[in-house]
């Protein structure tokens, strides 16, 4: 029976891991992408119009 629990305590620790390791490849991507857009000008045409921002 303690075999048992141990086992339950590993699949929750490898599930923690797992997520902790999604995290961190998310945030990862997530700057990277930030870093990556260019700098300059933005120009959108949309249903709202014009819009122009500076980076």
């Amino acid at each position: 029976m303690a075999d048992n629990r141990l086992s339950d305590n590993k699949n929750v620790l490898y599930l923690i891991i797992g997520v902790l390791l999604v995290a961190v490849g998310v945030l990862g991507f997530n700057l990277y992408q930030a870093k990556t857009q260019p700098e300059g000008l933005q120009i959108n045409v949309g249903p709202d119009g014009l819009k122009i921002r500076s980076k």
